[in-house]
Order: C-alpha cells, then structure tokens, then sequence
C-alpha cells in the first residue's frame, strides 16, 4: 500500500488561505502547498501569497504552464476541422484561442488543469495523494460537481462549517487583506477573465487602469471579441457613460441611458 501525501491545494484567495492556516493551526499534516500559477493573479495576490509563505515558514510549490498566456492567445499552432466556426468565419486557420469564452475555457485546461496534473502524475506512482481542497461549507453547488467528487479530496472548511463570509473574517483578522482585493471583487481569479461579470469589470476599469489598458491591447491583436455583447474598447465607453450619467444624477437604468450608449458606439467606430 501506497503511503499518504498530503497536499494543500493553494489558489491564494480567501477560502484556500483560511483552510491552510486552520489546517496548521490545527497541526494537520502537510506535505506539498501548491499554487498553480496562470501568471494572471493582480500583483497584490502575488505580495499576498509572498506574505503568506514568509509568515508560515514553509515553501508553497509554484507550477506553471509550458506557454504564456499571451502565447497560448496568439502564437502557439491551433489544429481546427474545416468548418469550425473560426476558419468559417475568417477563412484560413489562426495561430492562438483567442479570449476565452463560455465554451472555450481553454484558459483553465492549460494553464491550471495541465500543469497540476502533470505534478500530481509523479507523486501519484509512489504515493496515494489526499488533496485538501478550500471548497467552503455554503458552496454546496461546488461540491456536487464530478471532479469534487473524487475520494482522495477532503474539504476541511466544510468539516468546520466555515462559510466563505468566515473564511474572509477569519484571514482580515490576522492580517490578511490583499491590499484590498476583496472590497472590489466578491472572488478574486485571474484579472483578465471574460467572463466576468459588468460589475466586476467595471471595478477593473476604475481601479486597475494599468492592468485595464493591458487588456484593451491584447483586444486589438486577437480575432475573437472579448465577449459576445462587449469589446474591451466598448466597454471602456460604457463604463464612462456610465460615471458620465451618475454625476449628472441621471439613471443608467432608464432606456434613455441605452438610447445615448448605442450613439455613443456608434460615434466611436
């Protein structure tokens, strides 16, 4: 029988932070804490995973994709079937996947999927791997998908009954802010995602310019729009509308808001 590995599965966020400090406050074993790094964190979640391995005292294991995800958007060679929506619609085959979407979360296969399986592979033939996985006990939905479903995971914050509001309370409490990360995001993943919502982006545009003018360039060189309804550049008009409207006290509710935003689109191309 294959001796037991215990591995910390370490986002960095909020729910995965409080389970590996109550893990060691509870002096679980741990063997492995392992972050998979997409290189796409806001910069204050990198100070605060720097913290975090400075004041436990203990290596945190970063693994990474072969590839970029600037060079997975745009460089590497992509085989498509003829009549895939991309050749259709542009007629030769493209280098790169373009922005992820809905379904094409190629994002999340290559750059956490891959890359932690390929570590989880070596340990595997000479251990039986037990992940700790910081799944919070008012994220039901989460744990009744397939791949939560797996024997060898444990979900210490649901043992304890810690939602992910105690989670926040509980790392605030020792120190633990990310520079304030959380007073702008309900979670907090890779700053470049699509598939966040208008909310979130917004808050991005207003108080990420630095990384927010990063994404309206990687928008200019890829083929595929950043959503369906958006690009980043018609976003970026929306959102000042938006500012535009609430100082004059005007509803950006009212039809008349989306009447002067689609002229405002319009002047704008």
């Amino acid at each position: 029988m294959k001796e037991q590995y215990h591995l910390v599965s370490f986002s960095g966020g909020k729910d995965s932070t409080a389970m590996l400090l109550g893990m060691l406050e509870r002096d679980m074993k741990i063997d492995c804490i392992l972050f998979c790094d997409t290189g796409l964190e806001f910069p204050a979640m990198y100070d605060h995973i720097a913290k975090v391995e400075k004041d436990i005292g203990r290596r945190i294991t970063s693994v990474r994709a072969e590839h970029t995800y600037e060079e997975l958007m745009f460089d590497v060679p992509v085989r498509r079937s003829a009549d895939s929506p991309v050749v259709r619609q542009y007629g030769v085959q493209l280098n790169g996947y373009g922005w992820p979407g809905p379904r094409q979360r190629w994002c999340t296969t290559r750059l956490k999927a891959m890359p932690r399986e390929r570590f989880l592979r070596e340990l595997r033939k000479q251990y039986k791997v037990i992940e700790y996985v910081g799944i919070a006990a008012d994220e039901q939905y989460r744990l009744e998908r397939a791949n939560n479903q797996n024997p060898n995971h444990r979900h210490p914050l649901v043992d304890w009954g810690w939602t992910e509001r105690d989670c926040l309370r509980y790392c605030y409490e020792r120190g633990y802010d990310w520079d304030g990360l959380y007073e702008h995001f309900k979670r907090v993943s890779c700053w470049c995602c699509p598939l966040q919502s208008l909310t979130e982006l917004r808050e991005l545009h207003q108080h990420f310019p630095g990384l927010w003018e990063q994404l309206k360039t990687w928008d200019k060189r890829t083929w595929r729009n950043f959503r369906a309804d958006y690009s980043v550049e018609n976003l970026e008009v929306r959102f000042l509308l938006e500012r535009e409207w609430t100082a004059a006290g005007k509803s950006i509710r009212s039809r008349a808001f989306y009447t002067a935003l689609r002229e405002r689109l319009e002047a704008s191309r």
